[in-house]
């Protein structure tokens, strides 16, 4: 399967005392390429169709290498485990500029009625994208 690959520049509100990008740019920086992998697929995070949107449920992050100011990253997302209510994303962040390897993660999604407040079924259209992509 080919990821979907977004680009992010590190610009310096992303770095931090120690003079490299804050561990907690990353979730942003996962949410920001999920926004656009979700956008290529046309939905949002608060639209994923049936009036259902997606909420997270957990977050893992592995860092691999140092990123510093200008530095341009490229992330790559990934679709799996798609289930009726819940599916999990992977990203892999490496430096545009060298390829190092600069960290890599996962986020566990849940379609969610925010108007109900609870999980519910992804839409059938959406999910049959994202099991497509699974085996793409």
């Amino acid at each position: 399967m080919k990821p979907f690959r977004a680009r992010y520049p590190v610009r310096i509100g992303d770095i931090n005392y120690g003079g490299h990008m804050g561990n907690d740019k990353y979730l942003l920086l996962f949410h920001d390429a999920r926004l656009a992998f979700l956008a290529s697929l046309g939905v949002s995070e608060k639209d994923i169709g049936g009036g259902a949107g997606l909420i997270m449920s957990e977050a893992h992050l592995r860092f691999q290498a140092e990123v510093f100011l200008g530095d341009e990253l490229e992330v790559s997302v990934r679709p799996r485990d798609v289930q009726a209510s819940r599916f999990a994303l992977d990203y892999e962040v490496t430096r545009a500029g060298d390829g190092a390897e600069a960290a890599s993660g996962s986020t566990a999604m849940a379609a969610f009625d925010y108007a109900k407040r609870r999980v519910t079924r992804l839409p059938e259209a959406f999910r049959a994208a994202l099991a497509a992509l699974t085996k793409a």
